[in-house]
């Protein structure tokens, strides 16, 4: 049997255990510290952790690009001791030595590469071959500094960079050092000059050589799409896009300032020849890099419209130089009927291009536009100041007529004839319509203008078109409808500005303008916007015919009211349509602007208020308008309250109980239909209006008939509301009548006050304190009792 010791001997014994394997435990790391003391100081280095890694530290740096940075610095170095040596060294030595020298180093350097290839020390031998090449362009400067100096600077380039170039061309296409890639490269970019400097120096004019930077981009092209090797084909499209870049725009600038047919045929010339460039090598990059021969094509097509246009720009006058370049571009547009005759790509491009043409020919009309569109705005500061003698004196009113606008209704139209006939694709079909209409548009604004006639003419042609772009409204296309929406009711506020140089003129034109747009409104589509927009131009009307009629603005608010009538009674006939909100919001604003034509006169400005009340009374009867009613009835007490202000009434009664009034009513029919309804929300308002203010005013008033009147008043409504048991009239009443006992009784305890020895005051507030002492938990009682009251009352 296992013999089990008392607890207290089992504890002692488990605490001498522990106390011997914490002795031990101390002993080990003792014994560890020293070990690893006495490692470190054997090895020289820190002992690795418990458990070290045994992954080896990762190089910064890969040995190859070691290796590069260390040819590289030698070449560098080399090239300069070398450079040094031809710039410091040379005159010291004579003619063979320096032969020799040159010699010797050339040839050994561009030899080497050869064993080093062989040994496949292709980066040592690249860089060798760097240095070599390097080599040359020294000889070629230590040659005319000591054989040819008096030879032309930019002759010798000439010729020192066709060597070079052809030179290093060699060199790379050799087979023992075919495998190395710098030299081809750096023929490439060597031959960038040879032809401009030899235009250079043959005192060649600019056209020649512009076409020396073209030709040579024309050979880069040629070597990019032809050399297999990367490297070569990078150097050389990098050249083909900086010399022809540098080539069209100076061929452009040729063309520019041209200043007879010769010279801009040769500018011309020059942009073909451009062009062809660009044109070949999208033709070669149609299949295998779609984009950019997309935009090589494109390129290609405004360079040819450019020079065409540069020979036209020269024989023709100056307004007809847009629409010649926009013929051109249009022209481009053949480029889509060729079928496979071309790739895609071409045609694409060539199409972009065509676009590009007229989107520059619109910009180029789009000042005479604004003109046209925006200038009648300048007859808000001249209104009925006396009509112009043409329809361009009525567009520009002082602003400068624009040169060469004479053409812009035909640019507008021949983009619009293109957008209708060439767009086929049924996702842009309906946009191109679109864009149609809206030009057509601007060409029908702008004829009157350009042709210069008569200012009644221009208006009716105005008035013509904004008939025609209704009737296009009640199209099926969504599209369409809105865009002809738009550009009428445009057209009728650019009508509208024109006719306010004279008065007749502007009736005539509000009047028919009211007439056309309600006209419309028959179709329900355009109803939302077309009825409303007859309610504004009919308030322009009232308006307009009140000062015609030499009205004073508050008179003539009251011929302004029949616009909110008729938008009440037209509103209802709407049904749910989405036009009655905007026509209702139109006879809105007609309101509030005969409110402020009459705010000078109050008088009449009541009779506005009133009868804009009795119109938003009318809306209120309808079951969707109801809290229309809240309007009426703050329109009828502002109506009250102005013609009050009229007659110099004072008494804040007066403005206070036609407030009161109708609340309380309303908040008995409320609560008639629903008894559960708070008396706070149904009387408070009523009872607030009329009592705080009279209260407010009774507590200064020194007479005794106000403060009586307002007793009796808030007696009475104190016992409505117990019998009734309502919180609100017994709360208001009650606090009412006391503030007026009190403001009454407050010159009487004044008296008594001053009456009473100073003591007495203290004396009667401790006797006041004890007796609440004295009844203290029945006063609890009583107070929690008429909480209960008041609460269960409604």
């Amino acid at each position: 049997m296992t013999h089990q010791p008392p607890p207290a001997e089992e504890l002692r014994l488990l605490d001498a255990e522990l106390s011997r394997l914490d002795a031990r435990r101390a002993q080990l790391l003792t014994r560890r510290a020293w070990l690893v003391a006495a490692l470190q100081q054997m090895q020289g280095s820190p002992l690795p952790a418990a458990h070290p890694s045994a992954a080896p530290p990762r190089p910064e740096t890969a040995a190859p690009s070691v290796q590069n940075v260390l040819l590289v610095l030698g070449g560098i170095l080399l090239t300069l001791a070398a450079a040094v040596f031809t710039l410091v060294s040379w005159g010291e030595m004579g003619i063979t030595g320096r032969a020799l020298v040159l010699g010797a180093v050339t040839l050994a350097t561009l030899l080497a590469p050869v064993p080093l290839l062989k040994r496949g020390l292709r980066s040592t031998a690249e860089a060798v071959a760097g240095l070599g090449l390097a080599f040359t362009v020294l000889d070629a400067y230590a040659l005319h500094e000591a054989a040819l100096g008096g030879t032309d600077g930019t002759l010798y380039a000439a010729a020192a960079s066709t060597v070079l170039a052809l030179v290093w061309a060699a060199y790379g296409l050799l087979p023992a050092v075919g495998a190395l890639r710098l030299p081809l490269p750096c023929a490439v970019a060597a031959a960038q000059s040879p032809l401009t400097l030899w235009a250079l120096a043959a005192d060649a004019g600019p056209h020649t050589v512009t076409a020396a930077l073209l030709v040579t981009a024309g050979l880069d092209a040629l070597v990019a799409l032809r050399m297999p090797a990367v490297a070569v084909r990078i150097c050389a499209l990098v050249g083909a896009y900086g010399t022809g870049g540098f080539g069209v725009s100076a061929a452009g600038w040729l063309s520019l300032t041209a200043g007879g047919p010769v010279a801009a045929a040769r500018a011309g010339a020059l942009l073909v020849l451009a062009a062809a460039i660009a044109l070949g090598a999208a033709w070669r990059l149609a299949g295998p890099a779609r984009r950019h021969a997309l935009g090589l094509a494109a390129l290609s097509g405004l360079l040819t419209v450019g020079a065409l246009g540069g020979v036209a720009r020269t024989e023709v006058p100056a307004a007809w130089t847009v629409p010649v370049h926009l013929a051109l571009g249009i022209a481009l547009l053949a480029a889509l009927r060729a079928g496979r005759l071309l790739p895609d790509a071409i045609r694409h491009g060539l199409l972009w291009a065509s676009a590009a043409v007229q989107g520059l020919a619109l910009l180029s009309v789009l000042p005479v536009a604004a003109l046209v569109v925006l200038g009648p705005a300048g007859w808000l500061g001249r209104i009925w100041s006396g009509a112009p003698s043409d329809a361009r004196a009525a567009v520009a009113v002082d602003a400068p007529w624009p040169p060469d606008a004479v053409t812009a209704p035909l640019v507008l139209l021949a983009v619009a004839a293109v957008l209708g006939w060439a767009v086929r694709a049924e996702q842009w079909r309906p946009r191109a319509r679109t864009g149609a209409l809206g030009l057509v548009w601007a060409a029908a604004l702008l004829l009157p203008a350009i042709v210069s006639i008569p200012y009644l003419a221009g208006l009716a042609v105005l008035a013509v078109v904004a008939a025609a772009a209704l009737y296009l409204a009640r199209t099926t296309l969504a599209e369409a409808r809105i865009t002809a929406l738009v550009l009428a009711l445009l057209t009728t506020a650019d009508l509208t500005l024109l006719s306010l140089a004279s008065r007749s003129v502007t009736l005539v034109v509000l009047a028919l303008l009211t007439a056309l747009l309600a006209a419309a409104s028959w179709h329900a589509p355009l109803t939302p916007f077309t009825a409303p927009a007859a309610l504004v131009y009919g308030t322009a009307l009232a308006s307009a015919a009140g000062a015609a009629a030499d009205w004073p603005p508050a008179r003539t608010a009251l011929l302004v009211l029949l616009v909110p009538a008729v938008a009440a009674v037209l509103a209802p006939r709407l049904g749910g349509s989405r036009a009655t909100v905007p026509v209702e919001a139109a006879g809105a604003a007609a309101a509030l602007l005969a409110a402020g034509l009459a705010v000078t006169d109050p008088p009449l400005l009541a009779l506005v208020l009133a009868l804009c009340g009795v119109i938003a009374a009318g809306t209120a009867l309808r079951p969707d308008r109801r809290p229309v009613g809240y309007a009426a009835t703050a329109l009828f007490v502002l109506a009250a309250w102005v013609r009050l202000a009229a007659w110099q009434v004072g008494t804040p009664e007066a403005y206070t109980l036609p407030v009161s009034v109708p609340a309380l009513l309303i908040g008995m029919l409320h609560r008639r239909r629903d008894p559960r309804a708070s008396s706070w929300g149904a009387y408070g308002p009523g009872l607030a209006a009329t009592l705080l203010p009279s209260l407010a005013v009774a507590w200064s008033d020194p007479h005794w008939t106000r403060p009586l009147l307002l007793g009796a008043a808030a007696l009475a409504v104190t016992l409505l509301g117990a019998r009734h048991r309502l919180q609100a009239p017994l709360v208001f009443g009650g606090t009412v009548l006391a503030l007026v006992t009190l403001h009454e009784l407050a010159p009487y305890v004044v008296q008594v006050t001053g009456a009473l020895p100073r003591w007495a005051p203290p004396a009667l507030a401790g006797l006041l304190l004890l007796a609440l002492g004295a009844t203290y938990e029945q006063r609890l009682r009583d107070v929690r009792r008429v909480r209960d009251v008041l609460g269960r009352m409604n």
